[in-house]
């Protein structure tokens, strides 16, 4: 039996991590969440010490080690922004790490961590759980032994979010990662493990709540469109009062995944339990191809303020330099 400690304990992925650590038949020995009202946790693991402080959790892990009772694992549900600062808090603990997707939102972290975990000798993990999904694994496999060299592909996701969702940190681009990185990276993870690493990346639309674009993969073409807009969904969908499709079609063929979702922390921890969990390598390319989406956005952007800024100063600059 392994001994963790929960860092995000109010979050609603939480409760995804805390059943698995009681599936896998673990224990949850404390948690931590600035939010204080912790009553799902009586339904699994009601013992456990909880905090609403790094501070606290950091003596609890130390006291716990001088009693020769260690803590294993840190599991981390905080926001996105937190994970670096979260991941490191766990590892100068001489803890292992399960990270919530996105493992990072700057790339440059990864590199970070990889130097972390050579200096501590401790491992950091991700949830990449559609890897695990029966019907997205068996699509790997029919892919891998066609004899086909390309693919069409159209991935949909749209998920309705309410008005909260733009004042939370999950709204700024800044701490979740946009809504690529927030919504859209196990898809795109899922798209690179299927078909290949990322030859092109075209973004053809970017706003807060949608975005949509074309990826050039190894063995695909990809249209891609990830929404938070309920007037978005299909009407069939929204008339049986449903508020997120899922849809990949490859080569015009519809693959349904609609199920099959409710284990997969489950899986996921019990292949990192076992040794068979993914790890930095695994995250690094979904984590690369949406901040190119974030950062190719933001630049278009720049670059047509530029342009407007050159137009406009330019006349001026020649006139002085005529005298």
């Amino acid at each position: 039996m392994k001994r963790f400690a929960l860092i995000g304990a109010a979050g609603f992925v939480a409760e995804r991590h805390i059943r698995a650590i009681k599936e896998t038949g673990n224990e949850l020995v404390c948690a931590m969440d600035t939010f204080d009202v912790m009553g799902r946790m009586d339904s699994y693991f009601p013992e456990a010490e909880f905090f609403t402080s790094e501070k606290e959790l950091v003596q609890f892990l130390q006291l716990a080690k001088e009693k020769g009772e260690p803590v294993d694992y840190i599991s981390i549900c905080s926001p996105n922004y937190l994970h670096f600062k979260h991941i490191e808090l766990a590892l100068k603990n001489a803890c292992d790490v399960i990270c919530e997707k996105p493992l990072v939102v700057d790339s440059t972290d990864l590199d970070k961590i990889k130097q972390l975990e050579a200096a501590t000798g401790k491992k950091v993990y991700t949830v990449l759980q559609l890897r695990y999904h029966p019907t997205i694994v068996q699509l790997r496999d029919q892919i891998q032994k066609s004899d086909k060299d390309f693919f069409e592909v159209d991935l949909q996701y749209i998920t309705s979010r309410g008005k909260w969702y733009f004042k939370s940190w999950k709204g700024d681009a800044n701490k979740s990662g946009g809504i690529a990185t927030n919504i859209g990276i196990h898809f795109f993870d899922m798209l690179n493990w299927i078909f290949g690493a990322v030859k092109e990346n075209r973004i053809e639309s970017y706003e807060s709540d949608k975005a949509s674009g074309f990826l050039k993969l190894e063995k695909a073409k990809v249209n891609w469109f990830l929404s938070l807009d309920s007037s978005d969904l299909p009407d069939v969908v929204s008339n049986a009062g449903k508020r997120t499709f899922r849809s990949i079609k490859v080569d015009g063929k519809e693959i349904e995944f609609s199920g099959g979702f409710t284990d997969l922390h489950t899986a996921t921890y019990q292949n990192i339990l076992d040794g068979n969990g993914f790890g930095i390598n695994d995250a690094r390319m979904s984590i690369e191809l949406t901040e190119e989406i974030r950062m190719g956005n933001t630049e278009k952007r720049e670059v047509c303020l530029k342009i407007k800024e050159w137009v406009v100063l330019r006349p001026q600059t020649k006139q002085t330099e005529n005298g």
